[in-house]
C-alpha cells in the first residue's frame, strides 16, 4: 500500500483565529483526518485554512472544504483559504465551492480580510 502524506499544523494566530496548515495530498485516504483535526478546533474561534502546500486534492478533500467552511463560522460567512492552487481553484469554481470560501495569498491578509469577523466580546444585548 503506498504511503499517502498529508502533514496538519494547527496553530493560533495572533488575531484570535485558528490556523491549519495542509501539505501534501487531500484525498479518500488523509481526509478523514482533517475532519478529525478541524473538529478538535476551538469552535468559538474563527477558521484559517493554508492550503498552499496541497499537491492534490479529490473529491473527498473538497467534501471536507465545504465541512470546514460550515464548521468554521457565521452562517454565510466564507472559510478563508490561503495559497489556494490555481488548479484547485479551478475545482472550486466548477464544483461551486468557491460560494463558500474566500481567497487570500497569506494568513495575515485572510485574518484582516473584510469577511473575517472582527474580534470583541460577544454581543450582550440587554432584553428587559
Amino acid at each position: 500500500m503506498p504511503a499517502y502524506a498529508l502533514t496538519i499544523h494547527v496553530s493560533a494566530h495572533a488575531a484570535g483565529a485558528t490556523v491549519v496548515v495542509l501539505a501534501g495530498e487531500l484525498d479518500y485516504h488523509t481526509a478523514p483526518r482533517l475532519r478529525r483535526a478541524i473538529e478538535g478546533t476551538p469552535t468559538v474561534l474563527p477558521l484559517v485554512l493554508d492550503i498552499a502546500g496541497l499537491r492534490f486534492c479529490d473529491s473527498m478533500g473538497i467534501a471536507e472544504l465545504v465541512f470546514a467552511s460550515l464548521r468554521a463560522g457565521t452562517p454565510g460567512t466564507p472559510l478563508p483559504l490561503v495559497g489556494a492552487p490555481a488548479d484547485l481553484r479551478h475545482l472550486l469554481t466548477l464544483t461551486g465551492v468557491d460560494q463558500l470560501v474566500s481567497h487570500h495569498a497569506h494568513v495575515d491578509q485572510a485574518v484582516g480580510s473584510p469577511c473575517f469577523p472582527a474580534p470583541g466580546p460577544p454581543d450582550r444585548t440587554d432584553r428587559s
